[in-house]
């Protein structure tokens, strides 16, 4: 186990750039690898992401996530386990699936999405990033947990520096110290609006939380707005990407588009092969709760272990020819894409998995066909390029595109 000339660090630009090409050699000569920088030992094949992932032999932890986490939202659900885990999951679930979902929330899905179409749809361009996918699911978590919209962009402001936080692999205390400032920041703006809302129940999901009980828990002020926190950065930022993401994929692959345009089952298709091709989130850690064998080296007790999503969803030895989007491709099932049961690795799998996969996808299936719908004939603007950057997170920076102008 060793770092080899030929493979790029992943704190490089040149790994920023373009990661894909590392991550084959990393798959192939060194599918354990001891970072010095980030003090982590990174794997990079299927199968072993979904071994640590799925965790069963209680190899791996999520205490990682006490010093990756904690010091922007609190504790919170990912860092806990057994009987506290299933009670703290079981409280907040039942919001992202079923009638909840359907009922409460679908209505306003749609109702944001329509409102920020309606701002570009009769001028003929836009960018699909700024100006609705970095907007679109700030704007539903916000309208979800009954908050106030004119804080929207305050919203949107603490999910960057949280991001930004959990992406700072070199360390740069600027990053951090913005990062520990929002937690106090968001703090002070939830917790009176949390026990506002303990006194004066409504519909929305802030008020689910208030009220939701399991064999005799609730969850305190700092819970709920822990909870909060991570969903307001997880939800935004995954949500963000993906959209644009899809976009991007269909409008570089027209017959598949085409296929979409004209059969928009296939939307839930592309999202889940937008998620296994370009994931949003790149790589997520775990801590190794005894020593572990991988690869035929030894994972101590105690080490970071990180998880590279982005090589292991392009596995060779999992995917057939992965570097090529196809939203036909027979290897991964879009029927199980959004569960526990996923045959990609975007939303992790096993206890952790992903809570808000049902609503995310809610999000990009609405969302997807609002734009659709909005511009029949979108194509990329002319000159344009698509260019992605970042390495934990990673995502397009713009998706310029111009279409016949429809009328609201």
């Amino acid at each position: 186990m060793s770092i080899l000339p030929q493979v790029s660090d992943i704190l490089s630009p040149e790994f920023a750039a373009d990661p894909y090409p590392v991550y084959a050699v990393m798959r192939e000569r060194v599918p354990l690898l001891w970072h010095e920088a980030t003090g982590s030992y990174v794997i990079s094949r299927y199968e072993d992401v979904e071994r640590v992932f799925k965790d069963r032999k209680s190899e791996f932890t999520t205490e990682n996530y006490d010093w990756q986490l904690e010091p922007v939202h609190g504790r919170t659900i990912l860092q806990l386990s057994g009987r506290e885990h299933a009670v703290r999951r079981a409280l907040v679930a039942p919001a992202f699936r079923g009638s909840d979902l359907r009922e409460k929330f679908l209505p306003v899905i749609e109702r944001n999405s329509r409102a920020l179409i309606d701002a570009f749809r009769h001028t003929g361009s836009a960018d699909l990033v700024s100006d609705y996918a970095t907007r679109f699911p700030v704007n539903v978590i916000a309208d979800m947990l009954g908050l106030d919209k004119a804080d929207h962009d305050r919203f949107h402001r603490w999910y960057t520096a949280v991001i930004a936080f959990l992406g700072n692999l070199s360390g740069d205390p600027e990053v951090a110290a913005a990062g520990e400032r929002t937690r106090a920041e968001f703090a002070q703006y939830m917790i009176p609006v949390i026990r506002e809302r303990r006194d004066h129940l409504g519909e929305d999901l802030l008020s689910t939380l208030c009220a939701a009980e399991v064999d005799g828990v609730r969850m305190s002020d700092e819970d709920i707005k822990a909870f909060c926190s991570l969903l307001l950065a997880a939800g935004g930022e995954t949500t963000d990407k993906a959209i644009a993401g899809i976009m991007a994929n269909l409008l570089a692959h027209p017959e598949q588009l085409a296929a979409v345009r004209e059969d928009r089952s296939l939307v839930a298709a592309a999202f889940a092969e937008t998620l296994r091709y370009t994931p949003p989130v790149q790589m997520i850690m775990r801590q190794a709760a005894v020593d572990v064998e991988v690869c035929g080296g030894i994972i101590p007790r105690g080490a970071t272990v990180t998880c590279l999503i982005g090589a292991a969803n392009r596995d060779e030895r999992r995917y057939r020819d992965p570097d090529r989007f196809d939203i036909f491709r027979e290897d991964l099932t879009t029927a199980s894409a959004f569960s526990a049961a996923a045959d990609h690795l975007a939303f992790a799998l096993g206890r952790h998995f992903c809570v808000g996969a049902l609503l995310a996808k809610a999000e990009v299936e609405i969302g997807i066909n609002h734009l659709l719908d909005a511009m029949p004939d979108v194509r990329f603007a002319d000159g344009f390029d698509p260019v992605e950057e970042g390495v934990f997170t990673r995502g397009l920076r713009s998706v310029r595109v111009c279409f016949s102008p429809v009328a609201g």
